[in-house]
């Protein structure tokens, strides 16, 4: 099996340099996964960042969210997050940025998947949503 590629979901306004550091963290590690920076670069039309994302979701076995304080005003990553139902790619969170099990979650992200920052645990949840998302 090839390595396993993530789109990583995160909110732009105020979790950027959590993004940053999860995806730095992940290329010095033995992290089993794969992260492309697939975040726009400029302003474009909804209709066409929801297409563009769409077809990257698709691309990949899972999306990671990286779940902060503020999720709750992340309009475009509940988006992700129904991209990614509606094209049977499996997502699961890791908190970041103090956030916690008291934290607001995205719609459509349970809680049961939401994991603490820890490489260990993180590994072993790409196994799990290997196992029962889209393996190729």
């Amino acid at each position: 099996m090839s390595t396993p590629r993530a789109f990583i979901s995160f909110d732009f306004d105020h979790n950027e340099g959590n993004k940053l550091y999860f995806m730095g963290q992940a290329k010095n590690s033995r992290t089993p996964f794969s992260i492309h920076d697939w975040s726009a670069k400029s302003a474009m039309p909804e209709w066409q960042w929801e297409q563009i994302v769409e077809d990257k979701i698709k691309k990949c076995n899972m999306v990671i969210v990286l779940v902060g304080r503020y999720m709750a005003s992340a309009v475009g990553v509940k988006k992700e997050i129904e991209m990614a139902a509606r094209n049977n790619v499996p997502v699961f969170g890791v908190y970041v940025d103090n956030a916690n099990y008291l934290s607001n979650l995205p719609v459509g992200l349970p809680r049961s998947r939401v994991i603490n920052w820890e490489w260990v645990k993180i590994a072993d949840k790409i196994d799990d949503m290997m196992k029962q998302g889209k393996n190729y």
